[in-house]
């Protein structure tokens, strides 16, 4: 799954996870079997009421299908960035920025569908998302947006697990005035910070750890995080 990231204006990096091609296309065949479902409800009606052989086929065609016309800027703009098909695929339509995208986002997108999609049969849509790298087909580009995963990406770096020695004994206590979400967030930000080697940053994270715990330490900032990681693994555990 691609991914970027995002500086925002209050240096938070977010980063999104760019919903795969494949998913979005399986949200667009679901959507579809819907609309398919909608059409073949309405004639088997219609059918039944006997207004197929009515001289105003074409009036209540087009009628029928007005809902159709409007259906992914009706469901996006009223369910969050979410048609049916988006919605059983966890992807969702956001801002490039991660925002919420406006009505008028929504309604660029709609509009240039009728290239990306209808009359290219999605082939403009498949080149632009595989070659842009942000998800985004033109009318992604033009509203500013794109369709992101809201799955989870699990692995061992986004939960607190941590390789203990069994031996191991705990320097500072104090770290139990942490809780979980606190040290998710020292060893996510400890880990980006080393491996882009941000020794400002683990220094601004050690004096933040010390300003809640009141612990005093004159280690490094690196062995100073990395044991107050562990020993809050070490003490939750013995709790």
């Amino acid at each position: 799954m691609d991914n970027f990231k995002i500086e925002t204006a209050q240096n938070i990096t977010i980063q999104q996870n760019v919903a795969p091609l494949s998913t979005r296309i399986s949200a667009f065949l679901i959507d579809m079997l819907i609309i398919g479902a909608y059409y073949a409800l309405i004639f088997f009606i219609l059918n039944a009421l006997g207004y197929l052989d009515s001289e105003n086929l074409y009036v209540l065609y087009t009628l029928i299908s007005l809902p159709v016309f409007f259906y992914s800027l009706f469901f996006e703009t009223l369910n969050n960035g979410q048609t049916p098909g988006k919605f059983f695929c966890k992807i969702r339509v956001t801002k490039i920025d991660g925002s919420k995208p406006t009505f008028g986002s929504y309604l660029i997108r709609w509009i240039l569908r009728l290239i990306d999609i209808t009359l290219a049969s999605g082939s403009i849509a498949l080149l632009t998302i595989l070659l842009n790298g942000k998800g985004q087909r033109l009318g992604d580009i033009a509203a500013g947006t794109t369709v992101i995963s809201e799955k989870k990406l699990v692995s061992i770096n986004s939960t607190l697990a941590v390789d203990i020695p069994e031996e191991y004994t705990p320097v500072f206590p104090q770290v139990t005035m942490l809780n979980d979400k606190d040290i998710q967030t020292i060893k996510e930000l400890f880990l980006k910070a080393k491996k882009s080697s941000n020794h400002k940053m683990l220094l601004k994270l050690k004096l933040k750890i010390i300003e809640i715990t009141g612990i005093n330490s004159e280690l490094n900032a690196v062995d100073f995080i990395d044991i107050v990681i562990k020993d809050y693994n070490y003490l939750t555990q013995q709790m």
